[in-house]
C-alpha cells in the first residue's frame, strides 16, 4: 500500500491524500466516480474498504466505523474522516482546491461538518432509493436488450 506523500511502482506522481470509501454504498461509488474523474493529476489514491485486498487493512482498525464516514489521510497528518476527508480529497483535486482551503476555517469546516451528519441521518434512505433505480434500469436493460 501507498502511504500518502509517496509514489506507487504504477503512478509517477506523488499522492497528496488517500482516501477510504464505502464501494458498496452507490453514493459513494458515485462520489468517488466524480472525485476521480476530477482528479486528473491522479493526486488522491482511493481505497475501496468494500473490497478486501491482500495486506491492506482499515488504518484505524474498526472496519465498521471507517465503513460509516468518509475518511482520508494527508501526508504526514493524521486520518480525518467526515468533512474534514472530504476538505482533504478536495485540496488535492486542483479544481476543488478553493473549497479544500475554505474548509480550514474552524466555522466553515463546523458548517460541513453539521450537514455531513445529516446527510449521514438520511443516507440509508437514499442508497436503498439509488440501489431501487439502479436495479430498475438493470432488469429494463435486460428486458428490452439496452
Amino acid at each position: 500500500m501507498t502511504q500518502p506523500g509517496m509514489t506507487s511502482p504504477v503512478e509517477s506522481r506523488p499522492v497528496r491524500v488517500t482516501v477510504w470509501f464505502d464501494g458498496d454504498c452507490p453514493l459513494c461509488r458515485r462520489e468517488i466516480a466524480l472525485m476521480r474523474g476530477l482528479d486528473r493529476d491522479q493526486a488522491v489514491k482511493f481505497i475501496d474498504l468494500a473490497v478486501e485486498e491482500p495486506g491492506v487493512a482499515s488504518p484505524a482498525g474498526d472496519r465498521c466505523a471507517m465503513l460509516a464516514r468518509l475518511h482520508a489521510q494527508e501526508p504526514g497528518q493524521p486520518i480525518v474522516s467526515g468533512a474534514a476527508a472530504f476538505a482533504a480529497m478536495w485540496r488535492a483535486i486542483p479544481l476543488l482546491r478553493p473549497l479544500g482551503q475554505l474548509a480550514r476555517r474552524r466555522a466553515v469546516l463546523w458548517l460541513l461538518e453539521r450537514l455531513y451528519i445529516g446527510f449521514l441521518r438520511i443516507r440509508p434512505i437514499l442508497q436503498a432509493a439509488v440501489r431501487r433505480l439502479e436495479n430498475g434500469i438493470s432488469r429494463r436493460d435486460l428486458t428490452h436488450g439496452g
